[in-house]
């Protein structure tokens, strides 16, 4: 038996913001001067980002009285507690997520939300119970007896986890119906301290949600493109393990990302890569046909193509998703997965993807498209 990504559903929040407008919000909430709002526009304006989305429509605002969630007043003090911004992450991920999974069930008849058997719910960006996934139950009308599943705070990877799930429950039961939901509203954890590292998350964090249906390949619920999962691979650098961080602190959760994240994929991803290859009895780079590579930065991208020795445009998908929505932590693979379903011409290519998180962890899988 074998399973297949049969649909994706992408959604984002309402509030839509031009990079540098939020350049502008950031360089004034962090109080900067002159030469230090040189240094962050710096990395503004070489992140790759045009777009990002927010549930809170502050970062867009022309002066902070007009501010809804933060203080309003320049300094933003007294700072948004933790139990703030979750109460916002309870209030607002159920709409993304709900609006991601309905754009997923588009394609299938009108009875697919009864057909489904098991939930997967995947955020590092917010936890309250009963959850999310419960909320989604009432929302879509699924069965109460649906069995839930929620990976939680896993980081930037957590959706090659959560497909990982749907792929050894369909190899268990042919008749399983999955939904895979990923929601994450980083912004809701922006921290104005001036470190490098808070200055980097900030230019980078975005909101969305993606939902998938994997299902058992010969058991599919209609015809037409899907995703074979055909082999995952996990892989931790011990070494890199400080490098990339996520705390639960007083004032939302606190990022560490350093400048040497970059750099470790770039010295460790071509063993990685060999490995997964060689566990996927594929005998090298020339057999896989396209990349689904999770846009955590442009350096990470370039970091990749550097090291496996990649042509720039075999990430067109990744670029784009980056470039128009930034990086929605776990959210943000499925994305690029979804540009290569609905673009895909050709069937039978194989696919090699990866995504990186705390750990330093690298999650790995290769796909394969077909259009029968």
């Amino acid at each position: 038996m074998s399973s297949c990504i049969s649909a994706i559903g992408i959604a984002n929040p309402a509030n839509k913001f031009k990079q540098q407008r939020i350049y502008r919000f950031m360089a004034d909430a962090s109080g900067l001067d002159e030469n230090n709002r040189d240094r962050l526009k710096s990395i503004y304006d070489n992140s790759g980002i045009d777009y990002r989305y927010s549930v809170i429509p502050d970062f867009g605002v022309d002066t902070p009285e007009e501010h809804t969630f933060f203080a309003a007043n320049a300094t933003l003090e007294p700072f948004v507690t933790t139990q703030s911004r979750m109460a916002l992450y309870q209030k607002e991920a159920v709409n993304i997520a709900e609006a991601a999974i309905r754009n997923c069930f588009a394609r299938f008849p009108h009875n697919i939300a009864q057909q489904i058997t098991h939930l997967i719910t995947v955020s590092c960006t917010g936890m309250y119970a009963p959850g999310l996934d419960i909320d989604l139950v009432g929302r879509l009308g699924l069965k109460t007896t649906v069995e839930r599943t929620c990976i939680n705070f896993m980081g930037c990877y957590g959706a090659i986890n959560a497909l990982k799930t749907a792929d050894y429950i369909c190899r268990a039961d042919a008749h399983a119906k999955v939904l895979v939901v990923s929601v994450e509203l980083c912004t809701l954890h922006f921290q104005k301290e001036n470190t490098l590292d808070n200055w980097v998350a900030n230019s980078l964090f975005s909101d969305g949600a993606a939902a998938v249906l994997v299902e058992d390949t010969a058991n599919r619920l209609i015809e037409g493109t899907h995703l074979k999962l055909n082999y995952f691979y996990s892989e931790f650098l011990p070494d890199a393990r400080n490098e990339m961080g996520w705390f639960v602190g007083n004032t939302g959760f606190e990022m560490r990302l350093t400048s040497k994240v970059s750099k470790q994929i770039k010295r460790n991803i071509k063993g990685v890569t060999d490995r997964l290859l060689h566990g996927a009895e594929i005998k090298g780079l020339t057999q896989i046909d396209a990349y689904a590579i999770h846009p955590g930065g442009r350096k990470i991208l370039e970091a990749v193509e550097e090291a496996l020795e990649l042509p720039e445009e075999s990430n067109d998908f990744a670029y784009d998703v980056l470039r128009k929505h930034g990086n929605m932590s776990s959210a943000t693979i499925l994305f690029v997965l979804q540009r290569i379903l609905e673009n895909t011409v050709k069937t039978n290519q194989q696919i090699l993807s990866f995504a990186f998180g705390p750990g330093l962890t690298v999650e790995g899988m290769v796909l394969k498209t077909h259009t029968a």
